[in-house]
């Protein structure tokens, strides 16, 4: 009999689906705490968005520890001031592309996400995204037969 164990390397988190990595961001705003990226989250809080989402993911354990962990980290990151900062100035639309960049950066889960990286690849992000929508504005409308 072979026993397989699901263990996560907090070394080197897994990446995540995006999509999993929103849904505690989406019961933060359900449950009235859609500030917490500006304010942080206390340890019971955390605790109780953990216990909600590993009865709301429907996915193996270790990927669930993995988005668990990454969302703590997308929390913590945010406490640096210069991605606070960004938060600040973009709106909360910035928190779906923080999603994004969470669910796949490379992250230490005892370290958490480097604020700097962090940062430069959410702008760089963003300036893709503002890019590509400029591009769909900027084209001439078609000429008139």
């Amino acid at each position: 009999m072979t026993i397989m164990f699901n263990t996560v390397n907090r070394s080197d988190v897994p990446q995540v689906n995006p999509d999993d990595l929103a849904l505690p961001m989406q019961h933060l705003v359900a449950t009235g705490r859609g500030l917490a990226m500006l304010r942080g989250l206390s340890e019971p809080e955390l605790r109780e968005v953990d216990h909600a989402m590993w009865r709301a993911l429907d996915i193996e354990p270790a990927q669930r520890v993995a988005v668990l962990l990454r969302f703590r980290c997308l929390i913590k990151v945010f406490g640096a001031r210069r991605v606070a900062d960004l938060l600040l100035h973009r709106g909360y639309n910035l928190i779906a592309h923080a999603v994004q960049v969470a669910a796949g950066m490379r992250l230490n889960g005892d370290y958490g996400f480097n604020p700097v990286k962090f940062e430069r690849a959410l702008r760089e992000r963003l300036a893709a995204v503002d890019g590509a929508r400029s591009n769909r504005t900027d084209a001439p409308a078609p000429l008139a037969a």
